[in-house]
């Protein structure tokens, strides 16, 4: 009977720790989805055309679902990861070329006093400190607000593979971190590695912020590694004549400041971004590519429930000559966007947006420079327009 007795006073006091462990930890499912209807007046090829097409992936939040939990291990440590999916809501596959968890996947620690520490495939600084200072960050626009190209990654088109990152609490207003990417090419050990360092400081109205990004050997021919070519399918992201002659590039950085004000209903930003290709080869006799990329936004909250913004950003590719003598990659974009948005819950809201872009000049190929909104395609000709009318709910 004793030994009975000490079972059960075992068994009892077991399930009390398994309470209180359950009771530290947290674990939520959430999720996105934004569906719209888009309209791309010309679309790429010698006849050209007009493009009418459902899309959940290139929203103001693309499409997706995910876990994220914490586990308390006392004096203000825990235990955190995050495993989140791009979705295909029209056919149910999975964005970012196919990979499982390809928005973020990480396991780390967070303490209170000290900042986090993660390990995993994850966003960039371009993203924590550059986007919130872009128009389309700063003003939740989409596709037709993002820069031409998405060349400084301000857009969050590629996240980080083998990524160690650091994240500040915030000191009086003032965060920070970094992010080193492990590369490990066969003969080359820091091949495929890059890193990346960022900054905000927010008092009141005021933001202003800097990051700053740069990677060795960035398109790899091994499916999901390397920055260019970081999804499952290995696709490369250098697939429009914006940038496509310059895949060969040995490095990529890119830098951006900016800041913003906020008065009333109406908050203001503007950004300057820098990003090169370093070292494109013989073909290029080395030469470097580089572009410059500036951004003014305003955003008018008509209302809780209503808001209204307008963006202008201005791209300059910088010529290039190759071996042979030829010049290319002079290329101008101007881009206008609009939107407007209306919030029928907490969870829910429509919204509708566009933008007009011109191009000028001669692109990365050689051949004329051709518009491309939101890196949905190459236009036939210098200009394209493209409308999004969405339906977007979080829960």
């Amino acid at each position: 009977m004793k030994n009975v007795t000490t079972f059960m006073i075992g068994c009892a006091t077991a399930g009390a720790f398994a309470q209180a462990a359950h009771a530290q930890s947290q674990l939520t499912i959430y999720g996105i989805l934004d569906e719209g209807i888009m309209y791309q007046n010309n679309t790429g090829g010698a006849a050209g055309g007009k493009r009418f097409f459902l899309d959940s992936t290139s929203g103001i939040n693309g499409s997706r679902w995910g876990m994220t939990g914490s586990e308390d291990l006392g004096a203000g440590l825990r235990a955190i990861f995050t495993l989140e999916s791009g979705i295909n809501l029209n056919n149910g596959t999975l964005a970012q070329g196919g990979t499982m968890f390809g928005r973020q996947a990480f396991v780390g620690l967070k303490d209170d006093k000290l900042g986090s520490l993660t390990f995993g495939r994850q966003y960039d600084m371009m993203f924590y400190f550059g986007q919130p200072l872009t128009s389309a960050g700063s003003q939740a626009g989409s596709a037709p607000f993002l820069h031409p190209g998405d060349l400084d990654n301000t857009g969050n088109t590629i996240r980080v593979n083998n990524a160690v990152r650091y994240m500040s609490p915030s000191y009086a207003g003032l965060t920070f971190g970094g992010e080193y990417s492990v590369g490990g090419m066969a003969g080359n050990a820091t091949g495929n590695s890059g890193y990346s360092l960022g900054f905000a400081y927010t008092n009141g109205p005021v933001l202003f912020g800097a990051a700053f990004e740069y990677f060795k050997n960035p398109t790899s021919a091994t499916a999901g590694s390397g920055f260019f070519t970081d999804n499952a399918n290995g696709a490369t992201t250098l697939s429009q004549t914006l940038n496509r002659g310059y895949a060969s590039a040995a490095s990529y950085q890119t830098a951006i400041v900016g800041g913003g004000y906020t008065f009333g209903p109406v908050t203001l930003t503007t950004s300057y971004s820098n990003t090169q290709y370093g070292n494109l080869g013989a073909g290029f006799a080395d030469h470097t590519a580089r572009f410059d990329n500036i951004d003014f936004a305003a955003k008018y909250m008509y209302s809780p429930s209503v808001a209204f913004s307008v963006a202008y950003d201005y791209l300059k590719g910088h010529q290039v000559t190759a071996a042979n003598g030829r010049a290319l990659g002079n290329q101008h974009y101007n881009q206008v966007s609009v939107m407007a948005d209306y919030l029928l819950s907490k969870g829910t809201d429509v919204y509708a947006e566009g933008a007009w872009q011109r191009a000028s000049g001669t692109s990365s190929t050689g051949a004329s420079a051709v518009a491309d909104i939101g890196n949905l395609g190459d236009s036939s000709n210098n200009h394209q327009i493209v409308l999004r009318a969405a339906l977007r709910h979080r829960f």
